[in-house]
């Protein structure tokens, strides 16, 4: 049977999994209501984070599929992926148009070499332009440096959430058929230049865990047969070789996996046995074979602190709670997440580099949902030196908005170093691109969704490290900090409201050192929210306020990374995400000034 390697790429929510999710509806690869975001959290959040195989037949084809993230944080996934593929179906949205994440996608593809099929995708939306978005599309691959061959790409319209494709826009369609077609003429086949008398030649691109297998690796043969029981040799990139044997094989089939005996070439399987592969390393069945090229990944930009939960509420409510205990589970996490860094020096706090806010929330939420507590420290940018020049992230960072709040974000950003590099109308919308450094972004997007009452997008792309950019003011409020341990009341909060923006709700625990909230004048503010109403048995006129609250800003892992101080801890449990000093008392906190 033949088969056809492909990935789909694309900006954040342009439609990529409701894309890949028809398409295997149609070939009937898998029941009604089936997504290939399988993860609760990719689901919650309506995001792909992790990339995932899938394979379709069509026509006595078989098209393995690879759905890529479409966040920036979740970058190296896509970028290993790209080297497994034939060939990309780049999707892109018929009102956006291209996005930063386009742009990044689409750079990695080309500099690989492979031919991009484009889908315009949602060109049912009101909005909707696919002249200009074809037209825009065109202009990037020339930027990005496209040769002839790679911009003269063939182009099908859709609408990923109907299950429609076409070849022009006039055509009539009830399916995605047009797009199959587009896929067997336009993707190469992916054993062309193997035979089966070659000795294997595979690399892994992706990392999975089983409980009863071990580690398993996702990988594409490149030569040969692959056979279940074979013993094998692994090279790593510089060539240093190891030995090991193959349990068991797996192709895809729909979103299953299904066991094999043996693979050909070009096709995408899941092997098990080896229990020390990597990423980017070569298996192969003969000793002197050559290690196919390492597969790069793009650096962190940001770091931060993990550590045991050690505030007055510790161990209430994680089953996990031990330095030990989270040191394996992160130990585990770096098996199968290639944009994470761990540095293991210290055995109670552990150094996390990461690339970016979203990427380090995500592992959060996954280990506090199994039972872990963890506190961590304010995120940082990483500064490097590079001939003695001081070097950091930047980042491209693209703002599409109503004109009316154009003045405050440019104002707001203006603020935390970043520079305007063009203005362009899109219909009602404007779209605003600036650059600057990824410390000017940290705690922004929250401001962002007030500054545009909701209604503006705002996404980015890592540029690079450059010449760092100088001081930059990240932080407008201060901290409103508990003086006592209890049970918050409802007219204590009410007194504080007017002072800044309340975190906790009434009856909640609390803790001193803990941050209740922030304060609108910037300085830090020692309150007591367990403070009650002197009663008495007088009556007076005009005593018998109502109790008026205004609903708390409640911290979700990612709001509080953003709003935390530099002296301060994010704690997170199974049940709750708090804010505290590092140093809880009053005097402690003086003693530490000094």
């Amino acid at each position: 049977m033949e088969i056809r390697n492909i990935a789909i790429i694309a900006h954040v929510d342009h439609g990529k999994t409701t894309l890949t999710d028809a398409l295997l509806r149609q070939t009937q690869a898998v029941g009604e209501g089936v997504t290939m975001d399988s993860n609760a959290l990719e689901q919650e959040r309506g995001i792909t984070i992790y990339a995932k195989n899938a394979a379709v037949t069509y026509k006595g084809t078989k098209i393995n599929i690879v759905d890529t993230p479409g966040h920036a944080d979740f970058g190296s996934e896509v970028e290993r992926v790209l080297r497994s593929v034939d060939a990309v179906l780049l999707v892109v949205d018929a009102q956006e148009g291209p996005m930063p994440q386009t742009r990044f996608v689409l750079k990695k593809s080309l500099e690989l070499g492979l031919k991009p099929i484009v889908v315009i995708n949602k060109i049912d939306k009101p909005a909707a332009d696919p002249a200009r978005c074809h037209e825009e599309v065109l202009e990037l691959f020339f930027e990005l440096g496209a040769t002839d061959m790679q911009a003269d790409f063939p182009v099908v319209y859709a609408v990923g959430r109907t299950g429609i494709a076409k070849r022009a826009l006039t055509d009539e369609s009830t399916d995605l058929t047009p797009l199959l077609d587009v896929i067997l003429e336009y993707v190469p086949v992916a054993s062309f230049n193997s035979t089966a008398d070659q000795p294997l030649r595979l690399q892994p691109f992706n990392l999975a865990y089983d409980n009863f297998l071990g580690r398993l690796a996702v990988a594409r043969v490149y030569e040969g047969v692959v056979k279940a029981g074979a013993k094998v040799w692994v090279k790593k990139p510089d060539g240093a070789t190891r030995t090991g044997q193959l349990t068991k094989i797996f192709t895809f089939s729909g979103l299953q996996r299904v066991g094999t005996d043996e693979a050909q070439a070009g096709d995408i399987v899941l092997i098990a046995g080896l229990s020390d592969i990597d990423i980017g390393e070569t298996v192969t069945t003969n000793p002197d074979a050559q290690p196919l090229p390492a597969i790069a990944i793009d650096e962190p930009t940001i770091v931060l602190d993990f550590f045991v939960n050690d505030s007055p509420f510790a161990g209430q409510e994680g089953k996990y709670v031990t330095s030990r205990q989270l040191r394996e589970r992160l130990e585990r996490e770096l098996e199968v997440n290639v944009g994470l860094r761990i540095d293991f020096n210290s055995t109670e706090r552990f150094r996390v580099y990461g690339r970016g806010e979203l990427h380090i929330a995500i592992l959060l939420e996954t280990i506090r949902r199994e039972g872990y507590e963890v506190q961590v420290s304010q995120p940082q940018v990483i500064i490097r030196e590079v001939d003695g020049v001081k070097q950091e992230p930047f980042e491209e960072v693209i703002v599409d908005t109503p004109s009316e709040y154009q003045g405050t974000i440019i104002e707001r950003l203006g603020l935390r170093s970043f520079v305007v590099q063009d203005i362009r109308p899109t219909g009602e919308i404007l779209r605003l691109t600036f650059v600057g450094p990824t410390r000017g972004l940290l705690g922004y997007r929250n401001q962002f969704v007030i500054d545009t009452k909701g209604e503006g997008i705002i996404s980015s792309r890592v540029l690079g490290f450059r010449p760092y950019a100088g001081e930059i003011r990240r932080r407008a409020v201060g901290s409103m900090i508990s003086m006592a341990g209890g049970k918050a009341l409802g007219f204590a909060l009410w007194n504080l409201q007017d002072r800044g923006v309340l975190y906790i709700a009434p009856t909640t625990e609390v803790y001193e050192g803990m941050v209740i909230g922030n304060t609108a004048k910037g300085e830090e503010m020692t309150v007591n929210p367990t403070k009650g109403k002197q009663l008495s048995n007088m009556r007076a006129s005009g005593l018998d306020e109502a109790i008026d609250l205004v609903p708390p800003f409640e911290l979700s892992i990612e709001r509080g990374l953003e709003t935390m101080a530099e002296d301060e801890y994010l704690e997170i449990t199974p049940k709750s995400v708090r804010l505290r000093k590092q140093y809880l008392t009053e005097i402690d906190r003086a003693r530490s000034r000094r």
